[in-house]
């Protein structure tokens, strides 16, 4: 799935994306791929699976979209 980052705290180590359908799913840092510091800024697009969390529908295998 595609989307694009809501927002992202990287002191809390979590935010939103909005998937290209329009539909908001929660991401937390660990489900972040890229190397390096876990953090995504806003606006920018990626690339996702959704699983099923704790609360609802959750961001996993988070990368820069291509």
């Amino acid at each position: 799935m595609k989307g694009t980052v809501k927002w992202f705290d990287a002191k809390k180590g979590f935010g939103f994306i909005t998937s290209d359908d329009g539909k908001d799913v929660f991401v937390h840092f660990s489900a972040i791929t890229m190397d390096g510091f876990k953090t995504l800024e806003e606006n920018q697009k990626v690339e996702f699976d959704v699983v099923d969390g704790e609360k609802g529908p959750q961001a996993s295998n988070v990368r820069t979209a291509e």
